[in-house]
């Protein structure tokens, strides 16, 4: 069963909700249509954020982790998805390589990558993960809590190929962000597929690019539904030239945490929402994870320079975890009225290729409905389908049923993962450029 949630089902996300569900024809041609136009992601999880009066991505992730939060009923659906992926790409494949992060200390992490591997091997692959870590100099075995192991081996790079001793992959899958750089063993590999492409790791990535490609998307879609845009997407700003350490630029963030409050405080008031309004302050590239800041008003911003005092040093600890200086993202913050377990909660969608896979709530019993859920103490809650849960029930109450809730969910995630279509297609080095 898929856990009970206290949600504010009142207000404009009741007819938000109606109106998607009469619309399912037309949204789901809609998103036809544009993956004959565009290239999906590869794989892709949207963190989603539930008001009540709002539903909203909040972060796009091209490298998820956490594939071994998916419950075993959801892994028909990502080995069917799988197999669309590749034949797509490379219907000869044989064998395939995953290149994970770094840290092979990290269990929970090992755990999605056998979880990824299990998914790969069920879609018909000869699946082996390479690591491109230098402590790695032999195939080395990870247990796992759950009794799985995981085989790290490490890569062997030739002058355009990359595979390992004795295993040679037509298709590459990055489970790694790049936060640190793009390797240069990974690049000039002209023979084989890498996914997702080198331009999609942090090292080259900017959330700005993301949030306009979804702010037009939003506006599209909007129209396609009849609604205002705005209860899809949040308000957002970039703050160029912010050093939090050296006390630099701080009035520039200023004053675009001050304009973005006063949008959203407009809108509350067009809406009747008796919420107080406030901006999430996080990095322009990265993972949404420590370096995440909740301002309810513009003059906190003076309060995260420096060295942090009694109530202001969680949030001046989160501003120091804000990459060197450089340019920051003034987002709408967006409440989530969604409980598991009486903890905070709020939907992650994982998808592969064009298709919903899954997800889970990513649950924080210590933290409230305005901050960051992306933090030390979250749990995870697996999205369980029961019978064809994650299939709409047109008729149904809105609100009265699960499936009606992962639709939404679905339909949102979907909008996110066009827009990373859009921004890698404008951010790809290797495009051709007609004059």
């Amino acid at each position: 069963m898929v856990p009970h949630l206290v949600t504010a089902l009142t207000g404009p996300i009741n007819e938000l909700e109606q109106r998607v569900l009469d619309s399912t024809p037309a949204i789901e041609r809609w998103f036809r249509l544009e993956w004959m136009e565009h290239t999906p992601p590869f794989y892709s999880a949207v963190d989603i954020r539930n008001a009540g009066f709002k539903l909203a991505p909040v972060d796009t992730n091209l490298f998820p982790g956490g594939w071994n939060n998916l419950t075993k009923e959801m892994l028909p659906l990502a080995v069917q998805a799988a197999q669309a992926a590749i034949e797509k790409i490379c219907p000869e494949a044989r064998n395939l390589l995953v290149i994970p992060e770094n840290h092979s200390k990290n269990t929970f992490y090992l755990a999605n990558i056998a979880q990824l591997v299990r998914i790969f091997h069920m879609a018909g692959l000869n699946v082996r993960v390479g690591s491109i870590d230098p402590a790695i100099k032999s195939p080395k075995k990870i247990e796992l809590p759950n009794g799985e192991t995981v085989c790290l081996e490490p890569v062997v790079r030739s002058k355009r190929r990359l595979g390992l001793k004795n295993f040679d992959p037509c298709t590459i899958l990055l489970n790694n962000e790049l936060s640190a750089g793009t390797p240069g063993i990974l690049e000039d590999l002209h023979e084989q597929y890498l996914l997702p492409p080198l331009h999609a790791g942090w090292s080259v990535r900017r959330k700005s690019n993301h949030l306009h490609s979804y702010e037009e998307l939003s506006k599209r879609f909007g129209k396609l539904l009849g609604i205002d845009p705005w209860l899809i997407n949040p308000i957002y700003a970039r703050a160029e030239g912010v050093d939090f350490a050296e006390g630099r630029g701080i009035d520039v963030l200023t004053s675009h945490v001050d304009a973005v409050l006063t949008k959203v405080r407009r809108k509350y008031k067009e809406y009747g929402i008796n919420e107080k309004p406030f901006v999430i302050v996080k990095g322009h590239t990265g993972s949404d994870g420590p370096g995440v800041i909740t301002v309810h008003d513009a003059k906190e911003v003076e309060g995260l320079v420096g060295k942090p005092r009694a109530a202001a040093s969680t949030k001046a600890a989160a501003a120091r975890a804000l990459r060197g200086p450089g340019e920051v993202i003034v987002q709408e913050g967006v409440l989530t009225n969604e409980r598991v377990h009486n903890g905070v909660a709020e939907p992650v969608v994982y998808m592969m290729d064009r298709y919903v896979v899954g997800g889970f709530y990513r649950v924080h019993a210590e933290r409230a409905p305005d901050e960051n859920l992306k933090s030390p103490g979250a749990s995870f809650v697996p999205l369980a389908f029961s019978e064809s849960a994650h299939l709409p029930q047109p008729g149904a109450k809105p609100g009265a049923s699960a499936p009606n809730r992962f639709y939404m969910y679905g339909v949102v995630g979907r909008l996110a993962m066009v827009a990373a279509s859009y921004e890698m297609e404008a951010t790809d080095p290797d495009a051709e450029i007609y004059e």
